[in-house]
């Protein structure tokens, strides 16, 4: 069950809102229920007792990444906020100021959308204003998109540009839930990237993608569970209307894996994967449902400059970490003219999840680990840094994710931490501390 409800009234509705729960969307539709009928807080914000404080950076010792030389720690500030009952939250910063963004499995203003089955939806909003604490969410809408051949179809990248807004999905199979060793799985095998559909009215009216999932836009296939590498990609952040982009192009980094070696079951799935690939493409309705536009990131030169290829077969992974990727966001910081990382491994995929930080003066690496947050959340997914809300010096930021979506699944019951994580658009606020700066008094 989720966390601790307040009435015995209320009680009564979280049994009827998870009487019947048999899949990820029914788990995540029936979470929202609660939110929407009081049993906790889903749309406040405000700041924990003990106010700011450092998270510790705790990577294991087979960590990949040399330690970030501009990034000594993350302090949270206790300021955050909670919008809507739903998950799958990538804003896109769009010309006339606002954000837009996919939504699903869960309810925004009263409106329902679920993933999976015959009848998936995918959903849409417009996020207005310019404090992270008083935003809007408003004009939600869903879009029907068949899975078949596979059991669930999800958001994943979203881009508004010069009016248009591109709106990914990808596939998951085989099941919400698939039981295996004493141990309950969610969604355990990644699908292929379908494609993008796209709205020249701002999610008013879309046109379907001509790519389906029995032919997806890169030609994968993953209906036995072999591994993909252009799994759920998610554009990276330049800002307004791709403003520091450095060549107009839109950049996607993409969560994968290279080979199907038993080791973990799910070992490629919506939250695990091994690599980060990296793709681009010249933003354009005609353009973004052609594979032959797009260009693979392909390794580096002898001069350390990077490579591109048309031919995904060349594509390299930008960063490596065997067993230990998964969902993964890419936001340009244009006042410390770095790029982060945000890289969440979820273990069985319903345990508690890692998250970490990476930075980069480059797209393509190296990268250096700035902070590794052990059991975020404790269970934070889809994160994200949107670049709107980054401060003028850099060093104030916002996470975004939701959070806890599985609580009670194999008996892990989760907390909320920090304060302010649960099934929600969640927005918290960070602070990255300067090399030889002292933390806040814990």
């Amino acid at each position: 069950m989720p966390r601790s409800i307040r009435t015995s009234g209320l009680k009564q509705t979280a049994t009827v809102a998870f009487k019947g729960v048999r899949t990820f969307s029914h788990l995540r539709a029936a979470v929202a229920i609660l939110a929407i009928s009081g049993c906790w807080l889903s749309a406040v914000a405000g700041a924990p007792p003990g106010g700011a404080f450092v998270w510790p950076s705790e990577p294991p010792q087979d960590c990949p990444f040399p330690k970030s030389k501009a990034v000594a720690g993350l302090v949270f500030t206790g300021r955050h906020a909670q919008y809507g009952g739903a998950d799958t939250w990538y804003p896109s910063w769009a010309a006339d100021g606002n954000l837009y963004s996919p939504w699903t499995d869960g309810n925004v203003n009263g409106l329902g959308a679920g993933s999976d089955g015959d009848n998936a939806t995918t959903g849409h909003a417009t996020i207005l204003g310019d404090d992270p604490l008083r935003l809007t969410v408003t004009n939600q809408g869903v879009f029907h998109s068949s899975p078949r051949p596979y059991q669930g179809r999800y958001p994943c990248g979203s881009l508004v540009h010069n009016g248009v807004w591109y709106y990914g999905t990808y596939c998951l199979h085989p099941n919400g839930r698939v039981d295996r060793d004493g141990i309950p799985y969610n969604w355990p095998w990644m699908g292929p990237f379908v494609g993008f559909r796209w709205s020249t009215d701002y999610g008013k009216n879309w046109t379907q993608t001509p790519c389906t999932p029995e032919h997806p836009l890169f030609g994968e296939r993953a209906l036995n569970g072999e591994p993909v590498k252009i799994g759920a990609p998610h554009f990276v952040d330049f800002g307004k209307e791709l403003e520091h982009s450095p060549d107009g192009k839109a950049y996607l980094a993409a969560q994968g894996a290279s080979d199907g070696v038993k080791r973990r079951f799910a070992y490629n799935s919506w939250i695990t994967a091994d690599q980060v690939y990296l793709l681009r493409v010249a933003p354009g309705i005609e353009a973004m449902n052609d594979s032959s536009k797009y260009e693979f990131f392909a390794g580096h030169n002898w001069l350390g400059r990077p490579v591109w290829s048309k031919e995904l077969g060349r594509i390299k992974p930008i960063i490596e970490w065997r067993d230990q990727a998964g969902c993964v966001t890419m936001t340009y910081n244009a006042p410390l003219k770095k790029f982060f990382l945000c890289v969440t491994d979820g273990g069985n995929t319903v345990s508690r999840y890692n998250t970490y930080l990476l930075e980069s003066d480059r797209m393509t690496g190296p990268w250096k680990l700035a902070a590794f947050l052990k059991n975020f959340g404790e269970q934070a997914y889809f994160v994200n840094i949107p670049s709107k809300f980054i401060s003028q010096d850099g060093r104030t930021l916002w996470l975004c994710y939701a959070a806890n979506f599985s609580s009670g699944w194999g008996g892990i019951k989760f907390q909320s931490n920090p304060p302010g994580s649960d099934y929600s658009m969640c927005l918290q606020e960070v602070r990255l501390l300067k090399p030889g700066e002292a933390p806040p008094p814990q």
